[in-house]
């Protein structure tokens, strides 16, 4: 069962199955899962080519400004075709990122982290292929497997991936505090971003090349968003002023109640709070002998979990990013070590497999206060906090790691000890 756990052959298969049945499902299931890229992504394209009218450059927009590009790849085959177009791009994206995961050698590496991927996609099911989300994973997926061998391309492909999708930053940001050459990181990573930013200007943009920062801290409390439970809870007991209302602008189903304003407008600092504590633990760690490999997965994940716990947002699509810090986690294990990352990976895979449960199949049942369908919300926001719990843990608790290989293997990379602090 090892050898053929370890075959490229029947990895490769594997994952080209799961995404035949996850693209089947973002097809034909009950739901709309594809609904945001057969409605909303196709109707900014068709923006564009019937108007020449460009989201984020003649108006805000909710997402960074490279998120148009993919969209507008989809509609390469005209407008008939942009779902499908859409799955099958997905589908070349991950297969580039598996490729760069696991080698092309008879024994694929990383196969533990190979095999887990294709669980999770297979447990979240539709989102795993359906949103911008996907474009992000697949490419960080391909700078986490980069790190040790090419830090410089892993910090672009990073960064490319943040101006499609904020949350990638956090891994770029566990690279600033993980690895030698930060000054290398944090120039590849300010350069292309001034990049972006001059040609977005040149553009015309003005201040809309930065509205993805104001759409997101001026918006209300998504359902799905953990913060969001209590209120969800009390709209089901029928409190006063407490219910579920669709967003007509930033389009998407929101709760409101007493205190929701109160809170929403906290949320954002104690989202930086977070963040900060937990990259003050990383130092620490690193300080008292952590490895540099352990902390920068442990913390990886830990800023995942922030941005995911305490956002306002919430939306199932969110779950993805837990992909790339597990799979860097996993990547740094070893025959002597085969426990580290169990935990995490385990939590994460049932968290998707929450997630599937109620979106997109009995998304309407979410909306409509079903208690069953709430109680698994319920669960599955709290697991959020049970990985933020286990991420904090590990960082309080990485002292003088013993030496594991996997991910950085020295032998495979002999400049690996000038790149890691």
């Amino acid at each position: 069962m090892r050898s053929i756990g370890r075959n490229p052959i029947a990895l490769w298969l594997a994952f080209l199955l799961a995404h035949l049945w996850i693209g089947w499902l973002n097809l034909h299931a009950p739901g709309l899962p594809l609904g945001d890229v057969s409605i909303v992504y196709k109707f900014w394209v068709d923006q564009i080519a019937e108007h020449g009218f460009w989201v984020g450059i003649q108006s805000s927009w909710v997402y960074p400004i490279l998120a148009i590009f993919p969209m507008l790849a989809a509609a390469a085959l005209g407008p008939d075709w942009y779902s499908s177009v859409w799955l099958s791009m997905i589908l070349l994206l991950d297969l580039g990122a598996f490729a760069v995961l696991i080698g092309f050698g008879r024994r694929a590496k990383r196969a533990t982290a190979a095999w887990w991927w294709i669980g999770f996609m297979v447990l979240l099911g539709p989102i795993a292929m359906g949103r911008i989300d996907a474009v992000t994973v697949a490419v960080a997926v391909m700078g986490v497997s980069l790190i040790a061998a090419r830090p410089w391309l892993a910090t672009l492909l990073l960064t490319i991936a943040t101006w499609i999708k904020v949350w990638p930053v956090a891994l770029v940001t566990a690279i600033l505090v993980s690895i030698k050459g930060r000054l290398n990181t944090l120039a590849i990573a300010v350069g292309f971003s001034l990049a972006v930013l001059v040609v977005a200007l040149s553009f015309g943009a003005g201040s809309n090349v930065f509205s993805f920062i104001s759409q997101q801290t001026n918006r209300g409390l998504q359902v799905e968003a953990p913060i969001s439970t209590f209120w969800m809870w009390r709209a089901f007991s029928g409190a006063a002023g407490n219910y579920v209302y669709y967003d007509n602008e930033i389009l998407t189903w929101q709760v409101t109640g007493d205190g929701v304003g109160l809170v929403g407008s906290l949320m954002t600092p104690l989202m930086l709070l977070a963040v900060i504590a937990v990259i003050l633990l990383a130092v620490i760690a690193l300080r008292h002998g952590g490895r540099p490999e352990h902390v920068l997965a442990v913390l990886s994940l830990a800023l995942a979990c922030c941005l995911l716990a305490f956002n306002k947002v919430g939306s199932p699509q969110f779950v993805s990013w837990l992909a790339v810090p597990i799979i860097l986690g996993l990547s740094t294990r070893n025959d002597e070590d085969r426990g580290w990352f169990t935990v995490p990976a385990a939590i994460s895979a049932a968290i998707a497999a929450l997630t599937q449960l109620f979106y997109p199949y009995w998304y309407g049942s979410l909306l409509s206060l079903n208690p069953l369908m709430l109680g698994v919300l319920t669960l599955r926001n709290g697991l959020y906090l049970v990985l933020l719990g286990w991420a904090i843990h590990e960082l309080v608790n990485l002292r003088q790691d013993s030496e594991l290989a996997g991910f950085f293997d020295l032998e495979e990379d002999p400049v690996l000890d000038r790149t890691l602090s």
